[in-house]
């Protein structure tokens, strides 16, 4: 099951996440099913690319 928009998504990842954030977890967790094949797996990596993505975004601030 791909997610086509962020309004296919998930209402968890809708209501919790950015419009930014929901654009990177559609498009990993995409990219995660097409090579895992198992929708919870793919959520998993959608989840940490989301979690990555803000550490970074939070310590491009701190040096800022």
């Amino acid at each position: 099951m791909l997610y086509t928009s962020n309004e296919d998504l998930p209402l968890e990842i809708r209501t919790r996440l950015s419009e930014a954030y929901q654009d990177l977890y559609r498009a990993a967790f995409n990219s995660a099913i097409h090579w895992y094949g198992e929708a919870s797996k793919a959520h998993q990596v959608a989840l940490s690319a989301v979690k990555m993505q803000s550490a970074m975004d939070r310590n491009a601030f701190v040096g800022g």
